[in-house]
């Protein structure tokens, strides 16, 4: 939320913002098939009452966590019009939901990834933070 604040007040670094998010998803990995690559929601360092969160119990939540935003889809994800008769459950951008066990992770600066299936996909959310996030 800081980086919303700030770019609000400085509309220079919205592209300097955008360029840097650029430049980190051109080192992920690309997916195949029908694969989709989300990155794990992490909570804020700080609670609601101010205590800071301390390194270890943020790297066990996102681990742990449920929902993540899709960062990029293989070429065949949501192809089969027999499966998806009604299209694409998620697309690029999405905050969806996924089993804890889900997918293969990925270790990456900063934490991890997860390498999902299409089908893995459990549903979609407008906004994180309206799940409750228990580890």
């Amino acid at each position: 939320m800081k980086e919303q604040s700030s770019t609000s007040e400085n509309p220079k670094l919205r592209p300097a913002l955008q360029e840097k998010y650029k430049e980190e998803t051109e080192k992920l990995p690309k997916p195949t098939g029908w694969r989709i690559i989300v990155l794990p929601f992490r909570m804020d360092e700080k609670t609601k009452g101010g205590i800071l969160m301390g390194q270890d119990t943020l790297d066990k939540q996102q681990v742990a966590s449920q929902c993540g935003n899709v960062l990029a889809m293989g070429p065949q994800c949501y192809k089969d019009k027999e499966r998806y008769p009604d299209g694409p459950w998620c697309k690029k951008g999405d905050w969806v939901i996924f089993a804890r066990y889900a997918g293969s992770r990925i270790q990456i600066e900063g934490g991890e990834i997860r390498l999902l299936n299409e089908d893995e996909i459990l549903a979609t959310v407008k906004n994180p933070e309206d799940i409750l996030h228990k580890f």
